[in-house]
């Protein structure tokens, strides 16, 4: 299996797990948690930001009530909520809840916890014919974190995303920052699996990942183009943090073409 690839270990409690350590990187953790209705989960941010993302199910999140909707990442928005350093949270499942745990290093910014609405999160479609997708901004550069970058993106079946192929693993703005990133991906029907790269320009790294629900994909560097295959839409939710809090991208300039009108 590609050192690149995490897969999920049993049903309930966490099921995945990205640290700074397992991962050989300095900004990103990740963490996914399946808890049963009435169950309780709690931590503390330590020296890191957090943003809480329900993926699916709904739960008392600190003092911010019940939140969630949706009983599927395939539907709607998810409800979230930015935990600063320095700070304890508790999550208490008033269902079946699949919640994704999004960390990275605080730089002492002073942003007081709170509750990101899925009112509050833009949306956007991307690309045209079957690279079109869907993404939903949920903690974006414009809204007060310190390091962390997090988005979810819905990709129909049989059409590509993150494509073309992009990275963003350069200090060099304001043409590209570096950013590390996980990719969190769901299948919907779950059976079903899409299809991931991650490579450098002179392939020093050069991997082709086949992704089932439920697994993580870890992008220190390089592009990772994305490819659902037909009659399986695909689900990511992205994490992404480096030295400074802007997404700049580089496309591969041999596939550049396809943005031309």
């Amino acid at each position: 299996m590609s050192r690149l690839h995490v897969k999920p270990r049993g049903e309930r409690g966490k099921v995945l797990s990205v640290t700074p350590q397992s991962a050989g990187w300095k900004h990103v953790g990740f963490e996914v948690h399946k808890i049963s209705s009435s169950e309780t989960l709690t931590s503390s941010t330590g020296e890191r930001e957090v943003c809480l993302v329900l993926v699916s199910g709904k739960a008392k999140i600190n003092d911010f009530g019940v939140l969630g909707e949706r009983m599927t990442p395939f539907e709607g928005k998810p409800h979230a909520v930015y935990v600063p350093a320095g700070s304890q949270w508790r999550v208490e499942a008033a269902s079946d809840v699949t919640l994704a745990i999004c960390s990275a290093p605080s730089k002492g910014g002073k942003h007081p916890a709170r509750h990101i609405k899925p009112q509050d999160m833009s949306q956007e479609t991307r690309g045209k014919g079957t690279n079109v997708r869907y993404v939903t901004n949920i903690l974006p550069e414009d809204a007060p974190a310190d390091s962390l970058l997090v988005v979810e993106v819905i990709t129909p079946g049989g059409h590509t995303s993150s494509y073309p192929p992009h990275k963003h693993d350069t200090d060099n703005l304001p043409a590209e920052s570096s950013l590390e990133e996980t990719y969190y991906h769901r299948i919907n029907p779950p059976q079903g699996f899409a299809f991931q790269r991650v490579y450098t320009d002179d392939r020093s790294l050069d991997e082709a990942i086949v992704v089932e629900d439920g697994s993580v994909v870890m992008v220190p560097k390089g592009y990772h183009p994305v490819a659902a295959v037909h009659g399986y839409d695909l689900y990511y939710l992205n994490v992404m943090a480096g030295p400074r809090r802007t997404w700049k991208f580089h496309n591969a300039a041999e596939h550049e073409w396809l943005l031309k009108p």
